[in-house]
């Protein structure tokens, strides 16, 4: 007992101790000044060096977390929000202490499905490039993704071993139908709409004809709009067609005597190739060298959003941005781990409360996920337009099945070409080890009081068919709600809505020809679309999310530094992150994508095959 009292004693001591040293440093530095306002060197380029999973919003950090990988010196993966990136791009146009753009890229990732993003940074670039300031792009290698941004540069240099590989886009997974079965393992399946694949892999060894049929249409608008954008920033730069290098890039392999780098350039996708050394040495004379004389003179852009400053809020109406990011979850969840039901429908009771807020833009970038969670978000938007302030929804890369759901409802929906929206259909799925489970020798038995007790005994035990047929009758009547929510919110016949929805996946142009939304455009558009139907002609941009508190920050700097002064260092960091933990991240990973199915009532709209 004496042990267990001196050692909460000691716990309690060293949280005490944190927090005063975070105040106490916090204080020094205020009055100190030693956190000085950052500053633009003249004739600086502004770096756009993403590190990390390009999103729609970045998830908020616990700042004692961060402190603690801070002293370990731990590089977790990180995540950049497009919006942060074109922000920077934007206000360095008219900025005359930014020369020009380096684009180094290497570090960035995005998803085939977050190609909506790409193309909005693309467009930001080609309107800066208007300013007559030159965008340099510099790079080891490009992935596809990257390339698509790189395209938009004046200059492009490739590291002479290097390389830029295009291969299109495609939907690839694994079945596992006939592995289950050799484990004995029982699926149970519900769904509606000839189109709703997202538990075929469960049920098939291959993909469907529909499935197929479906996942082409909207791969190959991603591909022609790729196509498109890269021709168009090349010109005449490019010695052939995109489609020629991405389908016989062994024939011009072969012409390059197996030189990537060399078949890069005589393709005309780049325009140099250079080492890094050589790289850094142009970029030193296009914009001078830094005070070290090391690198080139540049601030990275998230140094220059630092040092521009927040865009305040000031005296004029506000549009109000709501933004529904991840899958959908039934509860609480964080800004950028998920779009938590109870969340989203927080900050929109905000913006119905609030007097300054005259009209809403829904942001939605999600693949959908729990119907319930769906349903009350969509209350919030309906309560936001029955008290007479306009909702218009921007849609992301995705705004597929729970993300149409909480769409429908808006007085506007506006898209990007290449937003995936659609997949109107249900789900649900689980497991059941019955069979597994005899093989081992283990059995259940029992009695009950209905025809439903067998319920109780599912998972090890069948599932009842009683069981069975509410869920599918569940599942029917999820699907049927869904057609009226839709029907309802987009003014469309419900036989018509049914027609479109099962399930099918439909890329942003094709769903304005269908009527699934109303106009082609960027999130900038739709906040002027909103300000327009509440008849504003000046107003404010604000975004409804959740803001660490001075505390929060205070004690992060103090724990930071306190980890710092007992000698961790970042070599003991290094050593944590060994193989073996990247496998256990891969399990995490794992274990929280089945933490996302937990609606209430076991339906799902969501749509795992955008994703």
């Amino acid at each position: 007992m004496i042990g267990l009292l001196l050692l909460l004693q000691g716990v309690i001591g060293l949280f005490v101790l944190l927090i005063t040293i975070g105040l106490i440093t916090a204080t020094m530095n205020n009055f100190s000044g030693a956190q000085d306002g950052v500053k633009v060197p003249e004739g600086a380029a502004l770096l756009i060096n993403p590190a990390g999973a390009l999103v729609e919003q970045a998830e908020i950090v616990d700042p004692f977390q961060e402190a603690i990988n801070d002293a370990f010196g731990a590089r977790p993966q990180t995540q950049v929000e497009v919006h942060d990136i074109v922000r920077a791009i934007r206000e360095a146009k008219d900025d005359e202490r930014i020369k020009g753009i380096v684009l180094s890229l290497g570090s960035m990732s995005a998803s085939s499905s977050s190609a909506s993003k790409l193309h909005y940074i693309g467009e930001a670039l080609e309107t800066f490039k208007t300013s007559g300031k030159k965008v340099i792009a510099v790079g080891d290698y490009y992935s596809q993704e990257q390339y698509l941004l790189a395209a938009h540069a004046d200059e492009i240099y490739l590291n002479d071993y290097g390389n830029v590989v295009l291969y299109g886009y495609g939907s690839y997974g694994l079945y596992v139908k006939s592995f289950l079965e050799k484990l004995k393992i029982t699926s149970h399946v519900f769904r509606v709409g000839t189109f709703k694949s997202a538990v075929e892999p469960f049920l098939r060894d291959d993909m469907s004809d529909e499935a197929k049929q479906a996942n082409l249409a909207f791969l190959n608008v991603l591909w022609d709009r790729y196509v498109e954008a890269v021709e168009a920033a090349r010109g005449d730069k490019l010695k052939g067609d995109v489609r020629r290098y991405a389908d016989e890039i062994g024939a011009i392999m072969r012409e390059a005597k197996g030189d990537f780098a060399k078949a890069a350039l005589d393709y005309g996708l780049v325009d140099g190739l250079l080492s890094r050394v050589d790289q850094r040495t142009y970029l030193k004379n296009a914009f001078g060298a830094d005070k070290e004389g090391k690198s080139f003179k540049n601030i990275d852009f998230a140094r220059y959003l630092d040092a521009i400053g927040e865009v305040e809020d000031g005296d004029a109406p506000n549009v109000a941005i709501v933004t529904a990011a991840g899958v959908i979850v039934d509860g609480e969840q964080p800004s950028g781990v998920a779009a938590g039901g109870e969340t989203i429908a927080k900050y929109l009771k905000q913006a119905l409360d609030d007097d300054e807020v005259k009209a809403v833009v829904l942001r939605v970038d999600s693949p959908g996920g729990s119907a319930f969670a769906s349903e009350i978000m969509r209350d919030g938007v309906l309560a936001l337009k029955k008290a007479g302030k306009p909702v218009v929804v921007s849609m992301g890369s995705l705004a597929a099945s729970g993300g149409y759901w909480i769409s429908a409802p808006a007085d506007e929906i506006w898209a990007a070409p290449t937003t995936i929206t659609g997949s109107i259909g249900i789900f649900g799925y689980f497991t059941t080890f019955e069979n597994s489970a005899a093989e081992l020798g283990l059995y259940t038995d029992g009695v009950g009081t209905s025809t439903l007790s067998p319920l109780l005994a599912t998972g090890f035990g069948p599932l009842p068919e009683a069981g069975a047929d509410i869920i599918q009758q569940s599942i029917e009547n999820g699907y049927d709600r869904f057609l009226n929510v839709v029907g309802e919110g987009r003014g469309l016949d419900r036989a018509y809505v049914d027609q479109v929805g099962q399930g099918r996946v439909w890329i942003g142009e094709t769903a304005l020809e269908l009527k699934l939304v109303d106009h082609l455009g960027d999130i900038d558009a739709a906040v002027a679309a909103a300000a327009n139907l509440a008849k504003l002609d000046d107003y404010d941009r604000v975004e409804m999310i959740e803001m660490m508190s001075p505390f929060e920050r205070l004690f992060s700097t103090g724990a930071a530094r306190l980890m710092k002064a007992a000698g961790y260092s970042e070599a003991s960091a290094r050593a944590n992150s060994s193989s073996l933990r990247k496998v256990i991240a891969k399990a995490e990973e794992q274990v929280q994508f089945f933490d996302q199915f937990n609606d209430p009532g076991g339906a799902y709209a969501r749509c795992l095959a955008c994703e």
